[in-house]
């Protein structure tokens, strides 16, 4: 006879996360926050959403969640016949994963720090994981010298510098979430999230506006340019190398999830848009990063845990949605192609 924790149903069991009930109350919480904090007027630079008020940006944060929690769903759903991977089982110890979590979140700080002292001094603009105008549009003119750049950082520092140090720990791409072990299904589940968030993206997106030489010449760019500085640190640096690790201390899927989710969003802590020029917008800037960045974190992380591969997210859910079907005209006036 089924007992009655057997009979609740999955989504009722995820409510009763400790973890998720803070997550729910967190992110209140925060909207709450930018409508009193913000006294109707936001210090952030985003022109694609300028004609949205402080209400209408939180509801675009919001209407992101939903989306990712609709394509979590959709994911569970293409993964529930297969044998999904005992992650934390990939990292070490709980003491030894403790101190590797806080040494690469230490290099990782550095790493941010770093990034605005050499922009500015190269460009006048910190280095972030995203290029100007990525998303939100763009609020200054930028080279393809500082593009390269910002690409070449990223991929050295975030990812290069990362997979070799925990290579040479001994750490194989199994243990590191960098090999299959169903590649059917994981290719299943790249198509079909990836054909659901791009459909999304490209309704609203630009892209449609350039000329057919355009759209090849700058969509192949910005696959490569973003593949280099962003896909592939925040895969290396998150999904291959923290995500394990957070599966073997915390022991929950929903907590690692979570985790994962909140540390995508601090990598984003100094995007182009955001600003620390006093408390009011330091806090703003923190708490729009939180609301922008942790539902498309949150498909990632679920991604990777449900397949047990972090290559999955990246195709399904970074290196052409949202970077070609949205950051494509930023590539093509960054670089100057011509019609």
């Amino acid at each position: 006879m089924a007992t009655a924790v057997e009979k609740r149903s999955w989504f009722t069991r995820l409510l009763g996360e400790r973890s998720v009930q803070v997550a729910l109350g967190l992110w209140i919480a925060l909207s709450a926050a930018v409508l009193l904090l913000s006294r109707g007027t936001l210090p952030l630079d985003r022109p694609a959403l300028a004609r949205l008020g402080t209400g209408g940006q939180v509801l675009v944060a919001t209407a992101q969640l939903v989306v990712s929690l609709l394509l979590m769903a959709v994911t569970y759903g293409l993964t529930r016949r297969r044998a999904v991977p005992d992650m934390a089982s990939r990292a070490p110890e709980a003491a030894v994963a403790r101190r590797e979590v806080a040494a690469l979140w230490a290099y990782g700080a550095a790493v941010l720090a770093v990034g605005q002292i050499v922009g500015r001094w190269l460009f006048g603009a910190g280095i972030g994981l995203h290029l100007n105008g990525s998303l939100f549009g763009a609020t200054r003119q930028q080279t393809p010298r500082e593009v390269w750049v910002w690409a070449l950082y990223n991929l050295i520092f975030y990812a290069a510098v990362p997979f070799l140090v925990f290579r040479a720990r001994g750490y194989s791409r199994e243990a590191l979430n960098l090999k299959s072990t169903n590649l059917r299904n994981d290719a299943l589940v790249v198509v079909v999230i990836f054909a659901l968030e791009a459909a999304v993206e490209l309704a609203g997106s630009g892209i449609f506006k350039l000329t057919g030489h355009q759209m090849l010449v700058g969509g192949l760019l910005s696959f490569v340019i973003h593949l280099l500085g962003t896909g592939l640190p925040v895969m290396v640096f998150i999904y291959a190398i923290l995500l394990p690790r957070y599966a073997r201390l915390t022991g929950s899927s929903a907590a690692t999830v979570l985790l994962g989710a909140l540390s995508y969003a601090a990598l984003h802590l100094f995007e182009y848009w955001t600003r620390y020029d006093s408390l009011q917008h330091a806090l703003l800037s923190v708490i729009f990063v939180v609301l922008t960045f942790l539902g498309p974190g949150l498909i990632k992380s679920y991604l990777t845990l449900r397949t047990g591969n972090a290559w999955v997210h990246l195709w399904a859910y970074h290196a052409v949605a949202p970077h070609v079907t949205m950051d494509t005209p930023l590539i093509v006036n960054a670089f100057g192609l011509r019609p």
